[in-house]
Parts: C-alpha cells; structure tokens; sequence
C-alpha cells in the first residue's frame, strides 16, 4: 500500500526533489494548499486556510499518512492543529511555540542555557512609554527590536537612538498585526502560561545586541532523541545586516560547532520537542569565544536544501518526510558530487525602487549554464516595486537566489561573479 504524504504550499520545484529522496518509491505526495495561499503573500487567515485545508483532508478517499511542511509562518504554526486533528506524527503545539514565541523561547532559553543568550525584555509598540520601559529592563543603546513573531529578518531593527526607535516604532505600527493577529489566533489554540499569555501576537522584544560569525545548526527531535546533522555559515554583505550567501559545511572550529551541538540537545531536549526538523541560528564571537543563541526555527531551512543535496547527496527534506511518516531520518552524510555548496542572494540596497528590467528567462537559463548544477531563481520582474516583495529584511531587497556547489569556497564565489555577470537587473525611482 502506498502512504500518502500532504505537504502545505507544496511548489512544483519542490515537488520534483522530494522524489529524489530515499525511500519514498511508495510515497505519494499531495499539495495541501497552494504557495500563493501560504508563502507569496503578507495575508496570512489561518482560520480559513485551516478550514480548506481540513476540507482538502475530509474528502481525501485514503489514508493520511503524514501532513508536513518546510515553510516558516503560517504554516510551522499550522501543523500541529492539522496534525493532531489528523493522529499524524508532529511537534506539540506548545512546544513549538516555546521556539516560535520570540518572548517565551528566551524565557525558556534563560532557564535552561542562561550563558548563551542576550538580556531581553518584551514591548508593545503602541505603547508610547515603551522606550522608557525598556530602559528600566536594563537595556541601552544599541539594541535590537523585532517583532515576538516574524518570518526571515522582516521587521526587524538595530537601534542606536531614539530617531532609530521612532523609526522603527512607524514601521512596526504600520505592519505588524499583519502577522500579529493570526499569531493571535495560534496562540488561543494553545495552553499557555498566564504570563506568556499577556505577550499577545503585536509585541515585540527588545534584545542586547549581540554578533560574531553566524550560522545555523540543522537538526531534529526523533522520539525524544535530538540529532544536530549539519552547520551552514551565513555569511553577510560587508558593513551592512543583509545576508550575502549560506555555505556548507560550516567552516567555523569544529570545537566550535561540537559545543553548539551540545547547546542544541539541552534546549530543544528542555523544550520537549520531539518528532520534528528544526533549525538553531548562532553567533560565535571569535575575540571573547562565546557562542549566542539568536533564535529557533521549528522547521529545516529551505534555503539549505540544494546545499545539502549538493554536498550530502539528499535534500535534507529527508528529515521532513521521515519523522512526518514517524521513521528515523536517513540523512547521509558526504554522498553529493560537490564539497561545498551555496545559495548566494543578490540585493539592492534601495528603500524602494521601480524595477525597469529583469533578466528573461531564457537569460537566467543560459546565466545558469556557465556552472553545472547552477540554479537562479529571480523574485521580480518589469514594472513591480521592490517593496512588493514578502518576507526583505529591513535595509535591502534580495532579488535573486543563485545555488551552487564547487570544490572549495574560493572556486564558489569566482563562480558566482561569472554567473551573475549575465543577469542584467535595471531600475528607475529609485528611493535611496
């Protein structure tokens, strides 16, 4: 019998590498929701997404074997309504959002790895004291303020003055009960604490600042055993908060990853999250030698996909699929053709812009054809504002993703120049 696998905002592309995995020759995988419903939109209705999707799911004639998904916000948060409606393997509600919640994951961090993590405290920012309260937390310029839910870097903001915070206040006020509110309505399916409960969807947290050489552990929980399986570096644009590209393997100090690793089994064990991949994003700060837990995703990161697939020989959508079908991933180690792999992101560094010309496709494909196993994917196209873009951090504009694989780092980034040197991007009104 053949095991019938759901997977929320599943694309075509994604589609044909989850075929490429081990040990789905009897997986059929089916699309819960399209990507225009859960990821190329600011939009986010849980309630009538969940009800589609429990309708796609009631009239489905056959098992239901597994409901996954590799998408951050709304669909990490989605899953485990779908999934315990459903008796289908997934993480408890609860113990995702002790990730998820950016406000109750430090309060967790702080009581099981208080060395790795920076002061905190949490604010509404529709509160007009807000900057004063956050100074009685024992927080000074400069700090970071995001929001208690985000997806990528949006919203988010390094504050170095009051002008920094009334900036940052404008744009929080505009934007953010677009994710606040159905955060809200995640949150009133859950089992909170009084005092979790009093940080709703909108607030934000203020945090230390904090830096070094980053990256990020992937990992999972299998019945109750958390494996780390791989470190990807995230390495940033000089001078600026915008990322450059991802590469993996991490070339970071093995002792340095063994102690993140460590650091990984004692949160998430503490936690409780079982039975699903998940990501942890970490700073190692090479001058004091101290590693800072940045955040918790509770999903593999999609950008690494073809990294993995590249280096190990598998996407590590792997993980995905197994524990959803609640079997032990098998996720090799080494078996790709190449010994490092990226995903390099080509921005602008507009406040806006008109785009005036984007590369055809036939340019991106011939672009694509300078490096085997290039993939180029472009986020524009002629006449769209920048600012129509879902999920910009808040000082750039990635408007292409190129994947590639090489022998060593050095042949990565020359390849790159000579892939890129063929995509012609222009733009008009531009806002600087």
């Amino acid at each position: 019998m053949s095991k019938n696998v759901f997977v929320v905002g599943l694309n075509d592309h994604n589609a044909e590498r989850l075929k490429r995995l081990r040990g789905v020759e009897d997986v059929v995988f089916h699309q819960l929701l399209t990507p225009a419903q859960v990821s190329e939109t600011q939009d986010f209705d849980i309630p009538a997404m969940l009800k589609e999707a429990e309708a796609t799911l009631d009239a489905f004639d056959g098992s239901i074997d597994a409901i996954v998904g590799y998408i951050d916000f709304p669909v990490s948060t989605m899953l485990p309504i779908l999934c315990k409606k459903y008796g289908t393997k997934q993480v408890s509600l609860e113990a995702l959002l002790k990730c998820e919640h950016k406000y109750w994951s430090r309060a967790v961090m702080k009581e099981a790895i208080p060395d790795h993590i920076p002061k905190f405290t949490a604010f509404d920012p529709f509160d007009d004291e807000a900057l004063s309260k956050i100074g009685e937390a024992d927080l000074r310029f400069p700090f970071f303020v995001k929001p208690i839910k985000s997806s990528g870097s949006r919203l988010g903001f390094r504050i170095d003055s009051p002008e920094d915070f009334d900036y940052a206040i404008e744009k929080l006020r505009a934007e953010i009960r677009t994710i606040g509110e159905p955060f809200d309505h995640v949150l009133s399916q859950a089992d909170l604490p009084d005092e979790i409960r009093a940080v709703e969807g909108h607030y934000c947290m203020a945090e230390q600042v904090i830096g070094g050489r980053q990256c990020t552990v992937e990992g999972y929980v299998h019945d109750g055993e958390v494996v780390p399986y791989g470190t990807v570096d995230s390495i940033r644009y000089p001078q600026v908060l915008s990322f450059f590209y991802y590469l993996y393997p991490s070339q970071l100090p093995r002792k340095v990853q063994n102690k993140m690793w460590e650091i990984t089994r004692t949160i998430m064990s503490h936690i409780g999250y079982d039975n699903a991949g998940f990501n942890i994003e970490y700073y190692w700060d090479e001058v004091q030698d101290k590693i800072w837990l940045l955040e918790i995703n509770t999903r593999i990161a999609q950008s690494h996909c073809d990294l993995f697939e590249m280096v190990d020989g598998v996407s590590h959508q792997q993980v995905t699929i197994d524990l959803g079908l609640g079997r032990k991933p098998d996720m090799p180690q080494g078996e790709g053709p190449d010994n490092v792999a990226a995903e390099f992101f080509y921005r602008v560094f507009f406040r806006d812009a008109t785009v005036a010309r984007a590369p055809s496709r036939a340019e991106i494909e011939v672009a694509a054809e300078q490096v085997e196993g290039t993939r180029i994917v472009s986020y524009v196209k002629r006449g769209m504002q920048l600012s129509e873009l879902p999920e910009q951090d808040a000082y750039s504009f990635a408007v292409a993703s190129v994947w590639m694989g090489a022998n060593k780092q050095s042949k990565l980034l020359w390849n790159y120049e000579q892939v890129m040197k063929r995509l012609n991007y222009e733009f008009t009104d531009i806002q600087e």
